[in-house]
């Protein structure tokens, strides 16, 4: 697969898993209370987030060098420490990132695969 299908693809993966967590929040109730207290929830949010991490990855050097104004690399910092200090997760950051972070990701993520097909570049 080309480079540019495969970041494509991956872009649209990262979306899927920015939508899931957009879900999971409604499913619960949308409030940091229910969070804090419920292991499903978190733990639904903190698989969207390692899926997020492990996808950026992926994403082509040159990609993430045209496009700096998404921090790449502290969004794979996180997914490692999802990944190996689970239990020592700031919650309240994690809530910020999901509420925050997350529809900045989706949006840009979106942005550039509609600029990729109508033949754009990336950056």
């Amino acid at each position: 697969m080309d480079n540019n299908l495969r970041d494509l693809d991956i872009l649209g993966r990262i979306v899927e898993y920015c939508n899931d967590i957009d879900e999971i929040i409604e499913m619960f109730g949308g409030n940091i209370e229910t969070f804090v207290s419920n292991k499903a929830y978190r733990h639904s949010i903190a698989m969207c987030i390692l899926q997020i991490g492990e996808l950026v990855t992926n994403l082509t050097e040159d990609f993430r060098e045209q496009n700096p104004v998404i921090p790449w690399r502290e969004i794979r910092a996180m997914r490692n420490v999802f990944a190996h200090r689970y239990g020592r997760i700031d919650i309240k950051t994690t809530w910020a990132t999901i509420h925050e972070e997350v529809p900045i990701l989706r949006d840009f993520c979106t942005d550039a695969i509609e600029r990729r097909k109508f033949g754009e570049s990336w950056g």
